[in-house]
């Protein structure tokens, strides 16, 4: 394993750094002021997004772009560090089409889509001139088990009728989000795990409605984390997703790339707020002292470098790994970055946070903004407990092979 940035990747991250600090920086606060303002999207989103490609600073993500898609083909390993620098500014990885959640969408759609789908919905969301959803968790059942959702994808002739309830779902607020990647079942009578499909389904499709805006931590995002209800909508029996029965093992493609996306992210924001804590601890004075020369401030930012360099390692492994073998194979550890980095994220955030006081609770600092999401990131994509879960019961498995062998180190030997 060789972590180490090679040229092409440190010269990518000169340039999405040099891009980030002359053109998305400085509009941060214009961005706040519009969205609070209701002006969504920013009215220089699509300047910026045209500039960023034009740089060639565009779909990043995604390692296997064919010679006619728009990009550049990265490697998972390649694009974290990227990914990192882009978290530093919640709404930067739009300006490059790395977004959430249009980045599992399109690598569904890229590995999954027969031509027509490609044509009709993949190509505009790699230009980025349309936005996506992904519509799987639901208000009635522990959405954390996929298997459990109740959403009906029922055969009506040459038609699919979807009938369901669905929240937070990301981005269905977005006005350019033209497009539902739906989760349901088409046959409950199915093996458990080839119960659920996937479709697709045009935001405009009647049935289709936009219950409410969920605030998250009381925090509204433009984009939306909305609840949705889907009424007898009938699209064509054309739009399934790959194979009736499939939705399990979709949902299971697109949520490792995710996941580490969103832990690559969080790194770059936990990056962040240690930089802040470290500038605030030196220009600030309390009882006579510089706030880095209390102790305990000290501490927190030793221990928050530490911690960064850890989770950024494993997270760096876990790209490596996926390139390598793949998410299957890479499961336990996307799984353990997925329970470690959120909470990494709030940690870091909420040290820096306090040394700040009351400054960092307001909008003067992105502090409250990355805090909130990283706490909200310890349920997307899997509560921290099904992956802590998850994570031992692949090392009980893995134990198996070599029941006995740690017996031997045992000062008293194991009774029969």
């Amino acid at each position: 394993m060789n972590f180490g940035y090679s040229q092409k990747v440190e010269t990518l991250r000169q340039r999405v750094s040099a891009f980030m600090h002359e053109h998305i920086v400085p509009r941060h606060g214009q961005w706040l002021d519009e969205v609070h303002a209701g002006h969504f999207p920013a009215s220089f989103m699509e300047e910026l997004k045209t500039k960023a490609k034009s740089e060639g600073l565009w779909n990043l993500f995604l390692p296997h772009l064919k010679t006619d898609e728009p990009g550049t083909a990265l490697t998972n390993l390649e694009y974290a560090p990227l990914a990192e620098i882009m978290g530093r500014i919640s709404w930067a990885p739009e300006v490059f089409n790395c977004n959430a959640p249009d980045t599992g969408n399109m690598e569904l759609l890229h590995m999954f889509a027969t031509p027509a789908q490609r044509e009709q919905w993949l190509a505009p969301l790699l230009e980025g001139t349309i936005r996506s959803a992904f519509a799987m968790t639901e208000p009635d059942v522990p959405s954390s088990d996929a298997t459990n959702i109740t959403t009906s994808i029922r055969r009506d002739g040459d038609d699919y009728v979807i009938n369901g309830r669905k929240w937070f779902i990301t981005n269905a607020a977005h006005p350019n989000c033209k497009i539902f990647i739906v989760m349901g079942k088409t046959n409950p009578d199915a093996e458990t795990h080839q119960q659920q499909s996937m479709i697709l389904v045009p935001a405009e499709t009647p049935g289709v409605k936009v219950i409410r805006n969920i605030p998250v931590m009381n925090h509204i995002s433009p984009e939306g984390h909305c609840e949705m209800t889907f009424t007898n909508v009938r699209v064509p029996a054309t739009n399934l997703l790959g194979e009736e029965g499939s939705g399990f093992a979709l949902a299971q493609a697109r949520l490792g790339p995710g996941r580490i996306h969103h832990c690559m992210r969080s790194i770059g924001a936990a990056e962040l707020a240690l930089e802040l804590m470290i500038a605030r601890s030196q220009e600030r004075k309390t009882f006579g002292k510089y706030l880095h020369q209390h102790g305990t401030i000290g501490e927190w930012i030793a221990k928050s470098r530490i911690e960064i360099d850890q989770a950024r390692l494993l997270v760096l492994k876990t790209a490596w790994l996926i390139d390598e073998v793949g998410a299957k194979a890479a499961r336990k550890e996307i799984s353990m970055i997925k329970a470690l980095v959120p909470q990494l994220h709030t940690t870091v955030c909420d040290r820096a946070m306090q040394v700040f006081g009351a400054m960092g609770l307001s909008p003067d600092t992105p502090l409250a903004d990355h805090w909130t999401w990283g706490r909200a990131l310890r349920y997307a994509d899997g509560p921290d407990e099904v992956h802590l879960q998850a994570i031992a019961r692949m090392e009980l498995a893995q134990s198996k092979e070599t029941l006995g062998a740690a017996a031997a180190y045992l000062t008293v030997p194991p009774r029969d």
